[in-house]
């Protein structure tokens, strides 16, 4: 695909991760396996640990609320005070998690959970973070010519660091001025868009979002923010109309910059 310039008032590069700085695959193939393949086996090591009493305490909050909205739910309310076989309760939260990974769930218990068994992976060399070739080349150029970039994804803002901290390419958190996850809005909302520009302390048109997921794309257009679509391999495919509507690459090597920037 040909080069597409950088508008000259962009002070900004906000990057998505899962699609666009990083194989959509990732998450699928090798981050959600491994929580399923050593969740027992982890929840046995550290039962006892604070963090760990911690993580299953949500998911009893959790799973409580989840019975009181009348929720399907299938984790068993969990209590570590008073059980008496270590081995069911341990069971029980497995059975409950996996439910829950299976429904596609995104709750708050599941996430600080998968995140803190993510980051004993990483930081023992079990997982290593993957990203594009493309990609920290063009970042470097990027901040040579003193634009700022940022990380927006709906992963916890730990696990944003995890992966790009402990990747196939070295510690890459000297690229990023900074991280941005849910807790700033949903990334299907365009009020989202505006928090990020507003905490960063620059206007919405002066920031350029690459993403994959064209929702996303929407809602950041709609705040004034400018938008390129990033096809990778494994990527949802753009429709006809999506693809007249947007501008694409497929490499960000392909996004030069202009001479005033």
């Amino acid at each position: 695909m040909a080069a597409i310039a950088v508008p000259e008032n962009t002070r900004v590069f906000l990057l998505d991760i899962e699609g666009t700085t990083t194989p959509i695959t990732f998450v699928k193939d090798i981050l959600f396996p491994y929580i399923r393949e050593n969740l027992e086996e982890y929840l046995s090591a550290h039962w006892e640990e604070d963090e760990c009493k911690q993580d299953v305490h949500l998911l009893k909050k959790q799973a409580e609320e989840d019975l009181r909205l009348n929720k399907a739910c299938h984790v068993h309310a969990v209590d570590q005070t008073v059980h008496t076989d270590e081995e069911k309760a341990i069971r029980e939260v497995v059975e409950g998690v996996l439910w829950q990974m299976a429904a596609d769930r995104k709750s708050t218990a599941l996430k600080q959970l998968q995140g803190h068994m993510w980051r004993a992976a990483y930081m023992t060399g079990k997982i290593k973070g993957q990203v594009y070739q493309d990609v920290v080349p063009a970042i470097r150029r990027w901040r040579h010519h003193g634009l700022k970039v940022y990380i927006y994804s709906s992963g916890s803002v730990e696990a944003q660091k995890l992966l790009f901290g402990y990747s196939v390419q070295g510690d890459l958190l000297d690229l990023f001025d900074g991280h941005f996850d849910t807790n700033i809005g949903a990334k299907v909302e365009s009020k989202s868009y505006e928090n990020i520009a507003e905490r960063i302390g620059c206007q919405p048109e002066e920031i350029m979002f690459l993403t994959d997921v064209t929702r996303e794309a929407k809602a950041a257009e709609d705040a004034g923010v400018s938008v390129i679509m990033v096809v990778r391999p494994g990527n949802m495919e753009l429709t006809e109309e999506e693809r007249k509507h947007y501008r694409i690459i497929t490499s960000f090597s392909q996004l030069e910059l202009s001479g005033n920037v």
